[in-house]
């Protein structure tokens, strides 16, 4: 969609001046050599920026601060190469506002075993230089990563990039703009929230608009630019059979494509990146938007329906934080169940679910939705690609608020749904549908989430953690009494934390 520039993590190596002139000459050179290699691999998705060799606490607050204001900076990469007397980072460790994640490396990957002399250990230290460095971080109840291993390895730059991949994410929910046409879903709890803690706590805003407002924004679309965007329809997507000769259909085709112009030209004149609608707002429509939200998800932007802000904010991260992954990513609801043998999931909404997550090439459809007192809606209808996935939610629980975390498989469906006119995915929740309903609804989990085939659970960890928030993973491990005595031990964590 829009501002996708490379963005940036630092990296930032601690020595000490105790070493002399040569050996921190070396330390630097080696530095470079780190960070010039991770910046060239393919394996992290930000670009890796060395900064100069810092030995004074001054030097140390000052690249801190600098990391602060520096906007394409998403977070700093931490090293140290010799030991560094932590007392030195103090200041600019409370300083630092950027995510962090501590480097535990070295140089050479093999010692020289025959070689090894004093200049060597002297100049080689981050065995113990890292947990000189560790301690300060802990004892500042610093939230970090930490990654180990051998900076060169395939293993350890795909757990950096696993981070820089949360930070990109961050980066953007502190950044975010939410449109919201129109209100929450009236009398529906879940997708209410403190939006005003939201924007204390993780610094994206949501802005309300009358419905009224985007109606007269589409009103404003050319004909001609609507003419050209259905023939981008024709050439991506099938159409269903009759709608090219049903003029009532393909007027609703031409109205929905008027939609997805006028939203976009909405969004982008006001920098938004992620929106939200609800079927009981839709002053100055003739039909509920369908494919307008499928598409606009797949440019990139967050959505949340029902006036659901919390899942359009996190769609919008995970959409950035997968970019450049295989899968997609969408909003998605637990719509119903299979309970019979093999027991799983049919997620899918109304109407709006992201092709980018689609097994094969959508179908245009106008059917009937049964809600909402409108006209037949347009909407993309697909099944979506197997293989594993994620299903996360942040609600807000009133005193703090709560990411929960669902791994899953997709599959294919058990039979053909020649009469559901409405994307779909089909899943098997880990560890079963059982436990892990249970521990979903415990844990206060939405019916709305953002689902995505393109992260695993560590990027949603990282990210949490990242925002300062409490992440309930739900896996293959879970069990419904690991889950409630999680839920007390977070309970009890997070009301110290915050003083009560």
């Amino acid at each position: 969609m829009r501002d996708e520039r490379r963005l940036n993590v630092w990296f930032v190596t601690g020595s000490q001046n105790l070493y002399g002139e040569e050996t921190l000459r070396q330390v630097a050179s080696d530095a470079q050599a780190v960070a010039k290699a991770l910046d060239a691999s393919e394996a992290i998705s930000a670009g890796v920026v060395f900064k100069p060799v810092v030995t004074t606490p001054d030097a140390i607050l000052q690249v801190c601060r600098d990391a602060n204001s520096a906007d394409d900076c998403v977070g700093v990469i931490c090293w140290m190469h010799t030991f560094s007397p932590a007392k030195m980072w103090i200041a600019g460790l409370r300083t630092l506002q950027k995510p962090m994640l501590h480097l535990h490396t070295q140089f050479n990957r093999d010692l020289p075993w025959g070689e090894i002399d004093m200049d060597f250990m002297n100049l080689n230290q981050s065995a113990h230089g890292g947990r000189e460095f560790g301690f300060m971080v802990s004892r500042l109840r610093i939230d970090r990563k930490v990654v180990v291993g051998h900076w060169a390895e395939a293993d350890v730059q795909q757990q950096v990039d696993t981070w820089v991949r949360a930070a990109r994410g961050w980066h953007a929910w502190q950044h975010a703009r939410i449109a919201r046409f129109g209100d929450n879903m009236r009398e529906v709890a879940v997708t209410e929230g403190d939006k005003v803690e939201a924007q204390i706590q993780f610094g994206f805003a949501v802005h309300g608009f009358g419905v009224g407002d985007l109606a007269a924004q589409i009103a404003q679309v050319n004909d001609k630019d609507v003419s050209a965007l259905v023939d981008e329809y024709r050439e991506l997507y099938t159409f269903g059979a009759g709608i090219e000769q049903n003029e009532e259909k393909l007027a609703s085709v031409r109205r929905e494509a008027r939609t997805e112009l006028g939203t976009r030209a909405f969004l982008e004149e006001g920098g938004f990146t992620a929106f939200t609608n609800t079927f009981e707002d839709l002053h100055g429509f003739e039909q509920l938007p369908g494919m307008a939200t499928q598409r606009l998800m797949a440019a990139g932007y967050g959505y949340g329906a029902e006036g659901d802000w919390k899942t359009a904010a996190l769609l919008r991260a995970m959409k950035v934080m997968g970019s450049g992954l295989a899968g997609g990513a969408s909003f998605m609801e637990d719509y119903t169940y299979h309970l019979g043998v093999g027991t799983k999931v049919l997620g899918a909404h109304m109407l709006e679910v992201c092709p980018t997550i689609a097994a094969g090439k959508p179908v245009i459809d106008v059917q009937p939705l049964g809600i909402g007192g409108k006209s037949d809606p347009v909407r993309l209808v697909f099944t979506g690609s197997t293989g594993p996935a994620v299903n996360a939610t942040v609600i807000d629980m009133g005193n703090r608020f709560r990411m929960l975390i669902n791994l899953v498989e997709c599959v294919e469906p058990d039979a053909e749904l020649p009469k559901l006119p409405v994307a779909r995915a089909v899943w098997l929740p880990k560890p079963n549908l059982a436990t892990a309903a249970a521990a979903w609804i415990l844990g206060g989990g939405t019916h709305h989430t953002a689902f995505s085939q393109s992260l695993e659970v560590d990027h949603l960890v990282d990210f949490a953690e990242m925002a300062g928030i409490e992440a309930l993973v739900i896996d293959e491990a879970s069990t419904v009494r690991e889950i409630k005595n999680q839920l007390r031990w977070n309970a009890a964590y997070y009301g110290l934390r915050s003083g009560i």
